[in-house]
């Protein structure tokens, strides 16, 4: 773990893209192969379950540092996180392990089967041997909350560096499924690691930036294309060496949630990818995200929730046909070649091309993104007809351009410290609208505000707080904000009966008073004509 530690300190103690690099390089030539391979799945996601709840965490670190329960809850949210929480807390260590990253997770992998008394012993005994480094990044493993500041792009930048591949040959090598615990380093940046299924890994996603400038800017209208951004799941479907797959954007397998779509693989030639995005149909449009959400958490799809959710895949880009690479290919081109594709299959599958937005000029597009919410979509997508597929998120030739989020204003009624370097400012705040004389929550928020404007709002929730739960406080039902957000949906969990799509505050209304938020019946509104 001491190497580990180190590399994770040379990461933490820089802002600078170039040192992390450097520093991720000179780990991957240098540790142990094993420890590379873990540091490589960690960095991409590939976290291990959490063995243990938090809370049973909190109250064994209590107890190993003779402290009463109530004040390591009270220091908790004045750190900002459970694992320095935790690291800060407990005595010095009695004796001293020396366990690789691998070792660690081997030794994570066998927690789990065991009953509580032996995992607490388990793990009280790795606490007394690991140094205060140590403890937090072992804290970490443990929670499955790890991550380093390192973004999956920079991290495959490093693993070209050190072993001389191209940046987008290592990008391929590591999407697909694959288990650190038995895939060699060689192997995995190879592209020879992933198992099962290997045949039919995906190809990196290429992604959009969202367009803040005036689309003109893009210069003549002639060499974009425009389509609708739909609102699913952004899929690719490889038909390849006899398997039909399904991946994710986060590159996991989810064949098994859709299966009409795994069926598309018998209508599909051999040697095929398609880009694009998974949506709950029904008729001639999208049903609403909600629709879909419930079936990406199911392993099983039951025969009712095929029915209430049909799947199809709006088909945006053809990446392989008849087993070539066509990333390099300007869109215009796989875009000819996806419609000839898409054209000549039996009527009737779960698959189509989403449809080309022809225009003459931006107005003439902009009027068009106006009507994207009666569609169905989020806006549009605009794509460079001579752009390449590329890799991950680049500036340049594929644009997101949404309409303008839904809003309304509401009153802050609980505040509640944030966490890492926010941990001293209250940041997350729960908000409620009026339904009659009553304010009801309806949403949570943390982001949209300024650095400045949290630290004032911070000392006003201390000079204001009417009771306190914990972490949280009850405040002065006072202060006016605006959320915006992408919809609204019925949810029987929450108080108000109805639940936002990405809630975030867009400014502070000083000047506006509480007695003139908004309504719940509003809300309730909006839900009746999305249903429509």
């Amino acid at each position: 773990m001491r190497r580990f530690a180190a590399l994770f300190a040379a990461l933490d103690g820089t802002t600078g893209t170039a040192a992390k690099v450097a520093a991720l390089a000179d780990y991957f030539r240098t540790a142990p192969e094993p420890d590379r391979v873990w540091t490589v799945a960690l960095l991409s996601g590939r976290r291990p379950k959490r063995a243990v709840a938090a809370a049973r965490l909190r109250e064994w670190a209590a107890e190993a540092a003779g402290l009463p329960r109530w004040l390591v809850e009270e220091a908790y949210p004045v750190v900002g996180d459970l694992a320095e929480t935790i690291a800060l807390i407990l005595p010095p260590p009695s004796r001293a392990t020396d366990r690789s990253l691998s070792d660690w997770m081997a030794w994570l992998a066998g927690l789990a089967p065991r009953d509580e008394a032996a995992r607490k012993a388990a793990i009280l005994e790795a606490w007394d041997g690991l140094d205060a480094t140590g403890r937090f990044l072992f804290n970490k493993l443990l929670t499955g909350g790890f991550r380093m500041g390192v973004s999956r792009g920079l991290m495959t930048r490093a693993l070209a560096e050190a072993t001389g591949r191209a940046e987008t040959d290592i990008a391929a090598a590591l999407t697909g499924a694959w288990d650190p615990a038995t895939t060699r380093f060689a192997d995995l940046v190879a592209g020879a690691g992933a198992g099962p299924g290997a045949d039919a890994r995906p190809y990196p996603f290429f992604l959009a930036y969202p367009l803040e400038d005036p689309p003109e800017r893009l210069g003549d209208p002639a060499h974009w294309h425009a389509e609708w951004k739909w609102d699913g799941i952004r899929g690719q479907l490889v038909a390849r060496g006899g398997t039909v797959a399904l991946w994710s954007r986060g590159d996991e397998l989810v064949t098994d949630r859709f299966p009409e779509l795994a069926a598309l693989g018998n209508a599909l030639p051999p040697g095929t990818a398609i880009d694009g995005e998974v949506l709950a149909w029904a008729g001639h449009g999208p049903l609403p995200f909600a629709a879909l959400q419930t079936r990406i958490g199911r392993k099983t799809v039951s025969r009712k929730l095929l029915a209430e959710a049909p799947a199809l895949l709006m088909a945006y880009d053809l990446l392989e046909a008849g087993g070539e690479d066509l990333r390099a290919a300007p869109f215009a081109l796989r875009r000819a070649r996806l419609a000839a594709l898409v054209a000549g299959l039996p009527p009737g599958l779960p698959l189509r091309l989403s449809p080309e937005l022809p225009f003459a000029d931006w107005g003439a597009l902009a009027a068009a993104r106006a009507q994207a919410r009666a569609t169905g979509a989020e806006g549009l997508m605009l794509k460079r007809r001579a752009s390449a597929y590329g890799v991950g998120r680049r500036r340049g030739d594929w644009w997101k351009w949404k309409v303008e989020p839904f809003t309304v204003d509401a009153v802050m009624v609980y505040a509640q410290a944030g966490h890492g370097r926010r941990a001293t400012l209250f940041t997350d705040y729960t908000f409620a609208l009026r339904d009659g004389d009553a304010l009801v929550p309806f949403a949570k928020a943390y982001s949209g505000l300024t650095d400045a404007e949290f630290r004032e709002i911070s000392a006003w929730v201390r000079a204001h707080t009417l009771e306190r739960f914990g972490p949280v406080r009850r405040v002065v039902p006072e202060l006016v904000f605006e959320i915006g957000f992408e919809g609204v949906q019925p949810s029987p969990r929450h108080k108000a009966g109805l639940a936002l799509r990405f809630p975030r505050m867009l400014r502070w209304r000083r000047d506006k008073p509480a007695a003139e938020i908004g309504t719940l019946a509003e809300l309730r509104a909006l839900l009746a004509a999305q249903a429509g």
